[in-house]
């Protein structure tokens, strides 16, 4: 574990990089509107084929998606970035398996397409999303050759799986006091899950929290709204765009987009109506100019450890010890932030951010982890919940 971490500590510093984002511009057909792009760019996960043709037919790695799309520039491509990169790297065979039902997909979907891959010869299978749960549980019994990497998820007791989490109340509290210390007082938050989704929970407690901390040290007071409405599924829609432009023409200023797909109808909101979002999972300013930061974890990074991991018993035992402990990345392995290679902010300098990461890893400030749905008020922050 100690090993595999250290590597991480190494490749998490590319963080930025491998979030860079997609080769075109960002638009969603809600509402019929686009939101404008920043220039273009590529990753080095872009030149890496999404799908590949294998000599035998089978694939070595294989990749199942989240709800939502592929190329959804957040959680499922940000993952799928690790594992093209690592496939790639270690010169593997890969394929990724959308599960049946799309964004309606059942437990019975999941398992499906998790068969699939380890018929079509999958030694290792990496999994993104809490909702796979379930049917990874009855695919690593049944396929016990098998490696599974969990993302976002949780120990099994197997010692054939990896449950991966991440302390994104860490890179939510920095990206709520990075808001307001640039001046916004006018805040929102739009989770993807319904408030079922531990680690949306988790990004938007702590962002509540951030906003506290930094309304506390300018003696301001913020308004913030917060809702999980229409993000159910993850997925941009007409009703989302909608909820977001109502939110901007009545004050908000900027909003937490924090749910996949869901940031293409935020984003598209935000252009029309002049204003702002906050991105996650991945940079996701290369999208969107109305994007001034992004709460950023390393999933293509913790995919590609996992991996690495795979390829040998003993490091796999290593990363996984018992089977009972969830791997779990913050601040101190250098897992969670906010992407300083496209820093925009003004009233924020990279400097005083790096300080308190710096912080947060020594223990001097603590953020709560606590899988919490509805924060409450606080002194400084009035959460008006919107159901």
């Amino acid at each position: 574990m100690k090993k595999i971490l250290a590597l991480l500590l190494v490749l998490a510093m590319a963080m930025a990089l491998v979030a860079c984002g997609s080769s075109t511009p960002a638009a969603t057909e809600a509402g019929g509107e686009t939101a404008a792009a920043a220039e273009p760019t590529t990753s080095p996960a872009d030149e890496i084929a999404d799908e590949m043709t294998s000599e035998d037919g089978k694939y070595e790695v294989a990749f199942i998606t989240d709800v939502g799309q592929l190329k959804d520039k957040s959680f499922n491509q940000g993952t799928y970035d690790g594992v093209k990169l690592y496939a790639a790297e270690a010169g593997k065979s890969y394929k990724y398996y959308q599960p049946a039902g799309g964004n309606e997909a059942t437990d019975d979907d999941r398992y499906d397409a998790m068969k699939l891959a380890a018929d079509n010869g999958a030694k290792v299978i990496v999994c993104a999303g809490f909702m796979q749960g379930p049917a990874l549980e009855k695919a690593a019994e049944d396929f016990p050759e098998v490696k599974f990497v969990f993302i976002d998820g949780w120990a099994m007791g197997r010692d054939n799986v990896a449950g991966i989490a991440f302390q994104e109340e860490q890179c939510g509290y920095l990206a709520g006091y990075a808001a307001v210390m640039d001046g916004y007082t006018k805040l929102g938050f739009s989770g993807g899950g319904g408030g079922t989704n531990a680690a949306c929970n988790r990004y938007g407690y702590g962002f509540v929290q951030g906003a506290e901390a930094a309304a506390a040290v300018k003696d301001v007071q913020v308004e913030m709204n917060y809702s999980w409405l229409y993000g159910s599924n993850f997925s941009a829609s007409n009703e989302l765009q909608t909820m977001a432009a109502g939110w901007y023409q009545n004050g908000t200023e900027v909003i937490f987009a924090c749910g996949g797909s869901m940031f293409q109808s935020i984003a598209a909101a935000a252009s029309a109506e002049d204003g702002q979002v906050i991105g996650v999972d991945v940079d996701q300013s290369f999208e969107s100019p109305t994007v001034i930061t992004s709460a950023m974890k390393g999933i293509g990074e913790a995919a590609q450890q996992a991996l690495t991991a795979a390829e040998s018993d003993e490091s796999w035992a290593e990363f996984i010890g018992d089977g009972n402990t969830t791997v779990t990345l913050g601040a101190a392995q250098n897992a969670v932030g906010l992407p300083t290679a496209t820093w925009s902010l003004e009233g924020w300098s990279v400097e005083e951010y790096e300080t308190m990461l710096a912080d947060i890893v020594s223990g001097k400030i603590t953020v709560d982890g606590a899988d919490v749905a509805e924060p409450a008020s606080t002194d400084h922050v009035t959460v008006n919940i919107v159901k």
